[in-house]
């Protein structure tokens, strides 16, 4: 586990106005990919607005690698749909981590990074970096890229695993 700093819990909430790839609608769900490390949402059928409440959990050897999400419709006598896809870097959110750590006295809601929507991201929205439930939380709607239309919303959330290095380098203590 040396290698190892911790693990990403990814909450993938729901996706807006997602293509149709079916007659009318599309049985979308969701594919996460770190190398070598690849997750899948339930399908939720028939709906462009899918709500899957779902949480994939991610081991983080190297925080400058990037997540992949794709959207996918399912289909069943042939090749799933491709429903768009987007990136995330995880590097602003361990950022954060790494100023933050083994802060306990934040007020709740406060944001700690707002990060703006621009080309080189698949951001939407403003993203922001907050503190919530004595938790760093990065809430992000990505824009879907390679698509006619799309976002899917989702929450990143770290957990420090006792026996590893975690985000600041100093190996994490079991906690009593």
């Amino acid at each position: 586990m040396e290698e190892l700093l911790g693990l990403l819990r990814i909450r993938v909430k729901k996706g807006t106005n997602l293509a149709v790839r079916d007659t009318s609608s599309s049985d979308p769900f969701v594919v996460v990919t770190m190398d070598p490390q690849k997750l899948k949402t339930r399908v939720v059928k028939n709906t462009c607005n899918p709500e899957w409440k779902e949480e994939l959990t991610l081991s983080i050897k190297e925080p400058v690698v990037p997540i992949h999400l794709t959207v996918y419709d399912k289909d069943t006598f042939t090749v799933d749909d491709k429903m768009g896809d987007a990136e995330i870097s995880i590097e602003p959110y361990i950022e954060v981590l790494r100023t933050h750590k083994g802060s306990q006295d934040l007020p709740e809601g406060c944001a700690l990074k707002k990060i703006q929507p621009d080309k080189k991201n698949c951001l939407a929205a403003e993203s922001s970096i907050v503190w919530r439930n004595g938790k760093i939380i990065q809430d992000l709607n990505l824009r879907l890229n390679n698509v006619e239309c799309g976002e899917v919303e989702v929450q990143l959330e770290w957990i420090d695993v006792p026996g590893c290095k975690g985000v600041g380098g100093e190996e994490v203590l079991k906690k009593d």
